[in-house]
Parts: structure tokens; sequence; C-alpha cells
């Protein structure tokens, strides 16, 4: 088994036995005051846990399922968004990019480049993002086996990149359900990357409202306790303070609210679990 390797995301250290991280933001970016709003709170509360905080937020959600779904502010305003966030809480920076064409522009904000899901086999966009110099986050597509990241690993490093995270977000269940296999983990860190899980987006419900996703957000807690244990290194969550009202995947969200009694348990288990 290849050791995990360890690398830093601004001031944040990951891999290795480095202590859990957390990958949290709104969905989308809705306004740069609620961005501000979010990103304090998400500060106060890591900060109170001493857990390292990796701030998302997408400029663009380009996959929503209705065609009139609010997709974001767009590339320009969303990254002088971010890139205030960025300067005005220390925190580094990931979010989304859908296009060769956004990856150099992207990666003089961002900390860390993330493939979705849906994109994680399209080359070109590995490729170029491997070349850009920042980490890459990729999420692990629906619809593949935890080993066929293999394939998305050797993309970035003949590419040249140095840091890379690897994203289990569920895998298609029938119609409109997803489900984790928790053999992903360690079978992805064989790999050599450090491995993290999106509790959020495993519990959305895909279409499920038929012009929108649904989510079952009740189970947030259950499935980060379960991935933790079984040895992630970093958490991904989309938080909000007001599921309801989010504009995008608000039914899988986790509200604020319930966020730091959470990472104080996930904290625990971690500890026990790289004894």
């Amino acid at each position: 088994m290849r050791s995990t390797r360890e690398f830093s995301l601004g001031s944040v250290l990951v891999g290795a036995m480095r202590p859990l991280f957390l990958i949290a933001g709104p969905c989308v970016i809705e306004s740069s005051e609620h961005c501000s709003l979010v990103a304090r709170e998400l500060k106060a509360i890591t900060s109170r846990c001493d857990i390292p905080l990796i701030f998302k937020a997408s400029f663009d959600k380009a996959n929503r399922t209705g065609v009139s779904s609010f997709r974001g502010p767009g590339m320009q305003t969303g990254l002088a968004i971010l890139n205030s966030i960025r300067k005005e809480f220390q925190v580094p920076i990931l979010t989304d990019i859908h296009g060769v064409d956004q990856v150099e522009p992207v990666a003089q904000v961002a900390d860390c480049l993330q493939i979705p899901a849906f994109l994680c086999r399209q080359t070109d966009l590995l490729v170029a993002a491997g070349r850009s110099g920042c980490a890459v986050n990729v999420k692990k597509g629906q619809f593949l086996a935890p080993w066929d990241m293999e394939n998305v690993v050797i993309k970035l490093e003949t590419s040249g990149c140095q840091r890379v995270l690897l994203t289990e977000r569920g895998t298609s269940f029938g119609y409109n359900n997803l489900v984790v296999d928790m053999r992903s983990f360690p079978i992805m860190r064989q790999l050599g990357w450090p491995v993290v899980y999106d509790v959020t987006h495993s519990l959305q419900l895909p279409g499920g409202q038929g012009t929108a996703s649904g989510g079952q957000s009740q189970f947030i807690e259950h499935l980060a306790r379960a991935g933790v244990a079984a040895g992630i290194d970093g958490l991904f969550m989309e938080v909000h303070d007001n599921p309801a009202s989010a504009l995008s995947d608000g039914p899988n969200s986790l509200p604020l609210h319930r966020l730091e009694a959470l990472l104080r348990t996930l904290k625990r288990i971690h500890a026990i679990e790289r004894e």
C-alpha cells in the first residue's frame, strides 16, 4: 500500500497522520453577504473545535436538475467574493471548475480546484487542472467503482499534479438514490492520496423532487461518524444557516447550528481511529 502523502492547502496540512480537516460552505454563492455570514460562523466553530477549515462554495452550478434553477453569480463575480472570503477569514478556498477555460482564472484565486463527479473522467479538464499548480480535488463519479479512480490519479500525476484529494460522494443505487460503500475509503487510500467523504451529497436524492433534488439531512451525523471511523482524512459538508431557504441543495445541507456538536464527536472518533 502506498503511504498517504502530506501536502498543504494554504495554511492547512492534509494527509499522512494529520488531523481531520473540514471542507465546508454553502453549495452555491448566494450573495457576498451570505458567503461572509457562513464563513464567519464556520471559522468561529472550527476554531473552537481546533479543526482545520477549507471554505467551499460554487460560483456556478452547471448541473442543476431544472433549467430555471439558480446557478450562482458566475465566475467573475464569484471569484471576487471567494477572494474576499480568503483574505478576510484567512482560509483556503475550494471551488468547482467545469471547463478547461476556467482553470487559469480560478487557479489565481482558489487553493484547490474541484472536479465535479460528472466530469471526473474528462481527460482534458483533469490534465489542465493538474498543470495549474493548484491542488485538485476529484469527486468520484456516482457511476465509478473506487478502484476506477486509479485512472483519474494517473491522469493527474502524469500532468504534474503533486497535490490530489479523492472524494467519495455516493454511488447511484436505483433511481433518485445514492448509497455509500465504506470499502471505498481504504480502497482509494491505497492510491496514495488523502481521501475525503462528502457526506451531504451522499444524502442527496438526485432529481428526487422532479425539477430539483431532494435530500435526507437527518442522516448526516450517522454517516459522518461512520466515515470518520472508516479512516477518512477529511470531511466535506455543505452547510447553511437556513437550509429551507437555500438556493441549491438545501434538503441535504447541514444546518449550521448542528455543526459544532458533530465536529466535537468526529474529532474524538478520528483520534481513536488513528491510534
